[in-house]
């Protein structure tokens, strides 16, 4: 793996110049979108096709026989044509001769993407049953490898080598460095720019429209940049976090395999390993979603889950989820890990004494008490034009103990598309964690200045997970519970733009997952502009209001207490694929 992410980042480093060079100059065109788009990959690696003329003659968009010819032979020669040839269109070119994408009787496809940053509405856990092809990633770099013995050995193996570059910048009303914009998420740091995330992909995809044969899928990922903050499960790689606080590191958000059983009722897909939570209109990674910010809602609930995951397609219009993982950014060694307690429970004393410790009174504990066996359950529910789909869930569900992330999550996703320019998506969720430590607690605060709890500064100096503010200070614990709700109304004119209204009420009742009790009411717009199926820009704006106190303009791990009740914040950024 060590030589495979070197040699992949230096071919991404070499083609950055390459791409933006080309974007500079590259003729701007428009076309409509192609039915069933297909990868240049369907291509042959060898044909008949009419000799490379990049000025024109040959129009893979109308003759899809002579890409070969178009794109040339030498790596960096079609890896720039191809770039070329895919700029001012909304799809790559389309193969007549591939077979369907779809099966035939299924729902229609909810979107085309460009400009969206899905096709089929999102249900997670699973690749997409009924409606997956393998070598179906519309890749530059996969057409640039396809006459070389790597690429055709990748090709016909059904492996994709992928992924993109991704960076943006905000202006913000507030001005503490770093953290100040937080609690808004993946720009926490106000007036930067930023490094968010460069992601290389190794996939296979389990054919999906056949009925015929098993098959099997699998995802390699890596990723680099400032995201790495939002992606990290506690005990892979967390050091970079939890013990340095690092503005840029590096995790792998998706390492999974898959197997496709077409046998049982419409299809099963048994996925097993780490892979992005269930469900969520959003995810962390860019191009999987509408806007460069995040919804408040997205940024403080699950995101990953390590185990297994099943999905069955009941018919066309049910898909039932069922899975079983350790928890929510738990990592399994840590289901029974175990730290030395420094401030153990000393029999005979009492309240304010040395060494009462009635939260953790054993000589030891665990690492994370929330990594345990847990649950997930979904119903989802798509009608037969493929216009509406709707999703309850609940998510990695076990007693709640409080943990690193151990959140207990119930709610629902609900798509609709109105006509050809108009959808709505829309989410709602009741989360929580249970005994949680009251941050107000005279007891709490002295157990954790001398390292008697696992989320203590003496094991995890930065970024730990927030305490509750109960109800009053007499408590010990208390539950810690949110509500949130938001919404993204899209109008997308053409194939290349679309635009998004995100309003949303989130409310942190005892401040766990934001760091202040309160409720918060946000709004932003945002314009998704793709160049090509290969370059996108997000400009939006959006602004935020604390209605119970101030929430902004602090940081945590620097002891700054914030000191705004609202921020607004002008941002912007572009995805490179490749």
């Amino acid at each position: 793996m060590r030589y495979k992410n070197a040699l992949a980042a230096a071919v991404l480093l070499a083609m950055i110049p390459t791409g933006y060079a080309m974007a500079a100059t590259a003729a701007m065109g428009s076309t409509g979108m192609a039915a069933a788009p297909q990868s240049a990959l369907s291509a042959p690696a060898a044909s008949s096709a009419p000799a490379h003329e990049p000025s024109g003659g040959c129009d893979p968009y109308k003759n899809f026989d002579c890409l070969n010819g178009y794109l040339g032979t030498g790596f960096w020669e079609r890896l720039t044509n191809y770039y070329k040839l895919e700029w001012g269109q909304a799809t790559a070119p389309t193969d007549p001769n591939a077979p369907a994408s779809r099966r035939a009787d299924w729902p229609a496809a909810a979107q085309t993407t460009p400009p969206m940053p899905f096709t089929e509405w999102p249900y997670g856990g699973a690749t997409s049953l009924g409606v997956t092809r393998p070598n179906s990633v519309d890749s530059p770099l996969m057409t640039a490898l396809g006459n070389t013995a790597f690429g055709e050995w990748l090709t016909r193996n059904n492996f994709q080598l992928y992924g993109w570059v991704n960076g943006g910048g905000n202006l913000s009303t507030s001005t503490t460095k770093p953290g100040g914009n937080a609690p808004a998420a993946y720009l926490y740091t106000p007036n930067t720019f930023e490094f968010d995330q460069a992601v290389l992909y190794l996939d296979r995809f389990p054919d999906t429209v056949q009925t015929d044969h098993i098959d099997w899928g699998m995802r390699l990922s890596v990723l680099y940049g400032e995201n790495y903050r939002y992606t990290t499960a506690y005990g892979l790689a967390s050091y970079q976090l939890l013990k340095e606080n690092k503005v840029n590191g590096y995790d792998f958000p998706m390492v999974y395999g898959e197997i496709y059983i077409p046998w049982v009722a419409d299809g099963l897909i048994l996925r097993f390993g780490r892979f992005i939570s269930i469900p969520d209109i959003e995810a962390q990674l860019a191009p999987n979603n509408y806007m460069y910010t995040h919804s408040m809602a997205y940024s403080f609930d699950n995101y990953t889950n390590t185990g297994l995951e099943g999905t069955v397609a009941v018919n066309k219009n049910w898909t039932v989820l069922l899975g079983v993982t350790d928890g929510t950014e738990a990592f399994p060694t840590h289901l029974n890990e175990t730290w030395d307690n420094p401030y153990p429970n000393v029999p005979g004393t009492g309240p304010g004494d040395v060494g009462y410790n009635p939260l953790y009174p054993n000589k030891t504990f665990k690492k994370d008490p929330g990594a345990m066996p847990s649950v997930s359950a979904c119903i989802r529910y798509l009608t037969d034009d493929g216009k509406t789909d709707f999703m309850p869930c609940a998510d990695a569900i076990n007693s709640g103990r409080y943990g690193y992330n151990n959140l207990q999550w119930y709610g629902f996703t609900f798509y609709h598309t109105f006509d050809a320019h108009w959808h709505v998506s829309y989410e709602a969720y009741d989360l929580y964690e249970n005994r949680v430590p009251n941050a107000l607690n005279s007891d709490v605060q002295t157990i954790y200045a001398n390292g008697g709890a696992p989320f203590s500064s003496r094991f995890i100096p930065y970024n730990a997970p927030d305490l509750a503010i109960c109800r009053n200070a007499t408590e010990l614990t208390c539950r810690a519970s949110t509500l949130a709700t938001v919404a993204y109304l899209n109008y997308s004119p053409d194939p290349m733009n679309n635009f998004s209204f995100r309003p949303e009420y989130y409310w942190d009742k005892n401040g766990q997952r934001t760091g202040v009790a309160t409720r918060y009411v946000n709004f932003a717009i945002g314009w998704q502009h793709w160049f090509s199926p290969q370059l996108e820009v997000r400009p939006e704006i959006a602004t935020y209001h604390s209605l119970n106190g101030k929430a902004f303009n602090g940081n945590s791990n620097a002891g700054i207490a914030p000191n705004k009740s609202h921020e607004t914040i002008l941002s912007g950024d572009i995805i490179f694929h490749f």
